[in-house]
């Protein structure tokens, strides 16, 4: 709580990245952002070797991310933001200072959250927790980017399910590689609290712009990449 209550409003009046996951980052020049504040989700860190630089803070709250990739996540030096309910995958080894600011984020009762120190609905995807921490800490305008809001793989929305090979929907074919247990996206869901989001932002005089490459996400006003540095 005094981790949250501590960045309140930090980045008033700047402007801050959520770099989603998705196929189109290939077709994005990412190194742009080497000096912008920065959102990552799950496993983008993949990626910060090619990209030349890390995501200012990391965040993940699906269970199965975080029970495979915990001490991929430990090896970080970047503020990491977690689920509460993932700390029974913590070594009980571990220090203080390499635990993350845990959230309490649930799936019940959607809602917009300006206080990330509170309840924070999931909306079935981690781009919106990184909405409601965006808010919290006082970012005027937030871009989207590898938001593709398209999987290849289809079925029931948040069924469990095992990669059989290389990963379509991400952008490294090894993201959720073979063996690798992930949930289906829930896109109906998402919509719905990107749509809570954009509300929230706009009514607070701030805003959220999306600047994916072909993404087929609707909700948030469409912004060309370049066009922004």
């Amino acid at each position: 709580m005094a981790r949250l209550a501590a960045l309140k409003n930090k980045y008033k009046g700047e402007r801050c990245f959520i770099i989603g996951n998705g196929p189109s980052l290939r077709n994005t020049d990412v190194s742009k952002l080497k000096n912008e504040f920065t959102f990552g989700m799950n496993r983008v860190y993949l990626a910060f070797k090619d990209w030349g630089f890390k995501t200012t803070f990391l965040v993940s709250v699906n269970d199965l991310v975080i029970e495979q990739c915990i001490d991929e996540f430990l090896n970080l030096d970047i503020p990491l933001f977690f689920s509460w309910r993932s700390r029974r995958f913590f070594p009980s080894s571990i220090s203080k200072e390499q635990l993350p600011i845990f959230l309490f984020t649930t799936y019940e009762d959607p809602k917009f959250t300006q206080d990330a120190r509170y309840r924070l609905w999931e909306g079935a995807t981690v781009t919106y927790v990184c909405l409601q921490l965006a808010f919290h800490m006082g970012f005027d305008q937030v871009v989207l980017i590898g938001i593709d809001h398209n999987f290849q793989t289809k079925g029931e929305a948040n069924k469990t399910v095992v990669s059989e090979g290389e990963d379509p929907n991400h952008f490294l074919p090894n993201y959720f590689g073979k063996g690798f247990r992930w949930q289906l996206p829930d896109l109906e869901t998402s919509e719905m609290a990107y749509r809570m989001a954009r509300m929230s932002f706009e009514r607070a005089g701030r805003s959220v712009v999306d600047a994916t490459v072909g993404g087929k996400l609707t909700v948030f006003p469409k912004i060309d990449y370049d066009r922004l540095f």
